[in-house]
């Protein structure tokens, strides 16, 4: 990679296809995160789910690999790319005209009283900025602000639509706005944000 690529210091990563039971895991580990946060074992249930979960690191840890070959992450058609970070949304919608996604939040994101927790919206905005500018043609870019304003209470387990655009662009900057709305158009969120572009060499 020379000094004057695109992706600044960034690695140039490929989408992934991986085989379908790396779907089922990461949904069963997904799954996993919700009953962690939902449940009350009993002292013997929780000793065996403690063995099985440290009896699935080991399994698992041999195989780590740098960043970038995992398919964690670069698995498009998966919810949340197949990455256990972002959340299990599905992108409906991706070109230059603006991306749009679905999905619900999960009980692994409650932060209290049946509601998302709201440190969950920023990640959600976040991760669709960056989908936005990169399907809008931008390069590598890294986020310099985000702005939220917080319109509703944000529900679990109800099918929710975040749609973003690129509003404008100034040499290295790329201003993107989006929306979290609920089916019915219920307006739960609206975020924007500046992206910038990386310089040669940085991360």
């Amino acid at each position: 990679m020379t000094d004057d690529s695109p992706h600044g210091g960034f690695p140039k990563f490929t989408r992934a296809t991986p085989p379908p039971d790396y779907g089922r895991l990461i949904e069963a580990l997904r799954t996993v995160q919700d009953l962690a946060v939902s449940t009350d074992l009993p002292d013997d249930q929780l000793a065996l789910a403690a063995d099985q979960a440290e009896k699935l690191a080991a399994t698992m840890a041999p195989y780590v690999v740098p960043e970038g070959l995992s398919p964690a992450g670069r698995a498009l058609e998966l919810p949340g790319r197949g990455s256990l970070l972002m959340l299990p949304w599905t992108v409906e919608k991706y070109g230059a005209e603006g991306v749009r996604s679905t999905g619900v939040f999960r009980r692994f994101h409650l932060g209290g009283n049946g509601a998302a927790h709201g440190g969950t919206l920023p990640l959600l905005f976040d991760d669709l900025f960056g989908l936005i500018q990169h399907a809008y043609g931008r390069p590598i870019s890294r986020t310099a602000f985000l702005h939220i304003d917080y319109r509703a209470v944000t529900p679990l387990n109800e099918q929710l639509v975040a749609e973003g655009h690129v509003t404008k662009v100034e040499g290295r900057k790329t201003f993107i706005e989006a929306r979290l709305t609920k089916q019915d158009g219920t307006l739960v969120a609206e975020s924007n944000a500046l992206m910038v572009q990386l310089l040669p060499g940085q991360q």
